[in-house]
């Protein structure tokens, strides 16, 4: 049958054709294990293989303008938050920038003076296209509701309106109607995870709460979408019971009542409970689901893309099965063949531009006159300045992040100056959750030694004879660190401790983060000098 779709990120007429009573076999070989992947992302045969992001861009949301595809991911406490990628073809991203510069313009708690937003900040959200702008409106559990929109999604982006100033509210969409009117879904998780409707103002920067309706309640409902299609009002979302799974509510008005209901995947734990995200109608009719598996582990939530199939006026996710529910798919066509950009999330840095390239994010707000990539050109100063308490790694306020990967094999390897280190600085390169582990520098009485920390102590190392220092981290598939170093006398790494190991882990909803950073116990003394960062991974192709 014909459906015309008005998706909420415009109105647009586009034409797609059910599949109902004509199941396609999809799917591929699955590993044999969870994370016991070799290959994966675009396997360059107009297939690809999932996941298409092995690396932690939790509670997705996913739209089409054009010929570009767009996604959102939450940062929580990272900054610049709210992450967005860019891809043509909805396998190989990129990142594009982020819709938050500043996170404290959501409070102050988020500054590197305060630090007190673990597991908080920018959770799940979503992204629209709608007025010839890009808007993005997202939730805080502390503080609310926020928004933002710009021209371009890889910004600038307008400073942030607070629309709703109530704790205890989460993972939120808008929507516009044909006639322009816009809507807000978002659950109050704090009475119950009841989910409301709002008319949001006619400016898209407030919520008009006289107008609120209860469209869903039931106990964890959330990850709330809005679509209409072929003239009903489809509100999707996560629900959990054994696990985590989607399910999509229906009716003839936006406002309800809601009366038919229709799960559309089934749990899948061991396949880690793929479930939040958004579907998309591709250029050739397709239509696809970009998803996070929402069971995280040290990897974070990895994101995967998988086929719907249109059954009886609903989108089934994944494979169906005889009971019309969906289930993983591994290997599948690509949805489109417009040329890809390549694959450009997590990466390599040699400092030579004069900003931050959008795959770093600070854990917190930086202090911005402590670091600089002018002071030296091409190389990152860190400037060293005392932790909020001694001895804990999560209360320095200096330390810059990017994301893991999940593949066979992955180095990265930090090049440091250290002609700067000032006594009671400390430098390297780190595995951060709430647990950590790093490999690094000391400067103690005008001698620097090698060391590593991890929340057990600290080990130190040989005294360094050279103001160059190289530090590496390997691991695989099973997310098993290694640390190793070299100096500018010798021509081989060696392994930092001796036997050492730390297993990379998820904590605060949250995979593990890699870091570089400084910090000095003693005093605001000292800098150190990152020449580069090099990323290297294994896809299998």
């Amino acid at each position: 049958m014909a459906l015309s779709i008005t998706l909420i990120l415009c109105v647009l007429e586009l034409i797609v054709h059910s599949t109902a009573g004509v199941i396609e076999t999809r799917g591929g070989d699955s590993p044999t294990a969870w994370g016991d992947w070799t290959t994966w992302g675009d396997l360059g045969n107009s297939q690809y293989r999932n996941p298409v992001l092995p690396a932690d861009y939790s509670d997705l949301d996913f739209i089409r303008v054009g010929t570009d595809y767009y996604a959102i991911s939450s940062t929580f406490q990272y900054s610049p938050g709210m992450v967005i990628l860019r891809s043509k073809d909805a396998v190989n991203w990129r990142i594009e920038g982020h819709a938050i510069s500043n996170i404290t313009e959501m409070g102050t708690s988020y500054s590197w003076e305060s630090m007190d937003r673990y597991g908080l900040g920018v959770w799940a959200g979503a992204i629209r296209y709608h007025d010839g702008m890009f808007w993005v409106y997202y939730g805080t559990p502390q503080e609310g509701y926020f928004m933002t929109k710009a021209e371009d999604a890889a910004g600038p982006w307008s400073p942030l309106v607070h629309i709703w100033q109530e704790p205890g509210w989460d993972d939120c969409c808008p929507f516009w109607d044909d006639d322009g009117k816009g809507y807000f879904v978002g659950t109050n998780f704090g009475s119950g995870y009841q989910t409301w409707l709002f008319e949001i103002t006619p400016d898209g920067q407030g919520l008009v709460n006289e107008t609120r309706t209860l469209i869903n309640s039931g106990a964890g409902r959330e990850a709330n979408k809005l679509y209409k299609i072929d003239g009903w009002y489809y509100h999707m979302y996560s629900e959990s019971g054994s696990g985590r799974y989607l399910m999509m509510q229906r009716s003839r008005s936006i406002k309800g009542p809601y009366e038919e209901r229709r799960q559309l995947s089934n749990v899948q734990l061991e396949w880690h409970e793929p479930n939040q995200g958004g579907f998309v109608q591709t250029p050739n009719g397709e239509w696809v689901f970009l998803t996070h598996h929402g069971n995280g582990d040290w990897s974070g939530r990895i994101a995967s893309l998988l086929p719907v199939t249109w059954i009886d006026g609903w989108p089934i996710i994944g494979q169906p099965d005889s009971n019309g529910l969906g289930n993983m798919v591994w290997t599948d066509t690509k949805p489109d063949s417009a040329d890809s950009e390549g694959y450009r999330p997590q990466g390599s840095d040699n400092f030579q531009s004069t900003v931050l390239g959008p795959q770093w994010e600070w854990n917190y707000q930086p202090r911005d006159s402590h670091w600089s990539l002018s002071e030296r050109p091409n190389y990152l100063r860190l400037h060293a300045f005392q932790p909020l308490q001694t001895g804990d790694l999560r209360t320095v306020g200096n330390i810059l992040t990017q994301r893991v990967f999940r593949t066979s094999n992955n180095t990265v390897t930090v090049a440091l100056d250290l002609e700067g280190l000032a006594d009671g600085q400390v430098a390297g390169l780190t595995h951060f959750t709430r647990n950590w582990a790093t490999i690094g520098v000391r400067r103690e009485k005008g001698r620097t030694y090698l060391e590593a920390r991890d929340t057990g102590g600290i080990t130190t190392g040989e005294e360094l004879q050279t103001t160059q220092v190289w530090l590496r981290t390997t691991w695989g598939l099973d997310g098993i660190s290694q640390f190793s170093y070299k100096t500018s006398t010798s021509e081989e790494f060696t392994l930092f401790p001796d036997n050492n190991s730390y297993q990379l882990q998820w904590q605060d909803y949250r995979g593990d983060r890699l870091g570089i950073f400084t910090f000095n116990d003693d005093a605001e003394a000292g800098y150190v000098d990152f020449e580069s960062f090099t990323y290297e991974w294994d896809r299998g192709v």
